[in-house]
């Protein structure tokens, strides 16, 4: 008898426990977790100020949020109840603008949703990287001087036979001479013009004649050539995503701004400084 007790003592206790998580599975954000005089806070209440909190409070367990959290809105309230008259004005306008700009907020959520797809996303990858004409990555070296004279005694240098990264780390001025002049891969834009198209037009193996850019004079050998492979969709799907969400929402407000009625007062049409003047929100 004395182990069937136990049994029924121990299996009543486990129930116990399991009420409370129970009862924490069924909550919703309608559900009142504390109540001020009258006044009922649920748990939504609780949630939205839960993920406004600053990134530094974000990390904290929920159990030590849940009280500060209830702390806040217990204190926010009974101070609210307060016999003050009516909303203040500057009350009123905070809540409109905040009531805007949550809106937009939702509708700005909605237009992302609605664009950024699976299918999307691989329609504007294979748009920007898998059609058209491949662009071009060049591998070069150069060796920098400082006048033309000395870039053409480089060039007749190299052409009787000197090995090209000896005599750039012998004689370029520039960073990369200690490295015998190698510049590594680059592409479309990524040097000064004119030493861009001096590469460009280069084959493989070529020495330029000297070229001039801001830096001084250059003298440049085309390693080697290749097509830019398209990155991997996975490593570029934000910038995708980022791309599709700003052409949804800006081409959605284009597209309601142009219908709407709209009158504006312009800064050159009122005294702006008129903007700094917060007393008038006590009138």
């Amino acid at each position: 008898m004395t182990n069937l007790i136990t049994k029924v003592s121990a299996g009543a206790f486990a129930l116990l426990l399991a009420l409370p998580a129970l009862a924490q599975d069924t909550l919703t954000a309608d559900s009142v977790v504390a109540n001020v005089n009258g006044t009922e806070i649920t748990l939504g209440h609780m949630l939205m100020v839960r993920a406004s909190l600053p990134d530094q409070y974000q990390s904290l367990p929920d159990d030590v949020l849940w009280d500060g959290i209830m702390d806040q809105i217990v204190q926010q309230t009974v101070l609210s109840q307060l016999e003050t008259g009516e909303e203040s004005r500057r009350v009123q306008l905070a809540l409109e603008n905040e009531r805007r700009a949550l809106l937009a907020a939702q509708a700005i959520e909605g237009l992302v949703d609605e664009a950024v797809t699976d299918d999307a996303i691989q329609a504007l990858y294979e748009e920007t990287y898998l059609q058209g004409e491949p662009t071009e990555e060049f591998n070069a070296s150069h060796i920098l001087v400082t006048t033309e004279e000395e870039a053409a005694a480089v060039v007749e240098e190299i052409n009787g036979g000197a090995d090209f990264a000896e005599v750039a780390r012998e004689k370029s001025t520039g960073p990369s001479g200690p490295n015998g002049g190698q510049l590594g891969w680059f592409g479309a834009g990524m040097m000064v013009p004119e030493f861009q198209s001096a590469v460009e037009a280069m084959e493989v193996g070529a020495i330029s004649a000297p070229v001039q850019t801001q830096f001084g004079w250059h003298v440049i050998i085309l390693n080697e050539k290749r097509n830019k492979a398209a990155p991997e969709l996975d490593a570029i799907r934000a910038e995708l995503e980022s791309v599709l969400s700003q052409n949804a929402v800006t081409g959605k407000i284009e597209e309601l701004t142009t219908a709407a009625e709209i009158s504006r007062t312009s800064g050159e049409e009122v005294d702006t400084s008129v903007l700094s003047n917060l007393d008038l929100l006590e009138e």
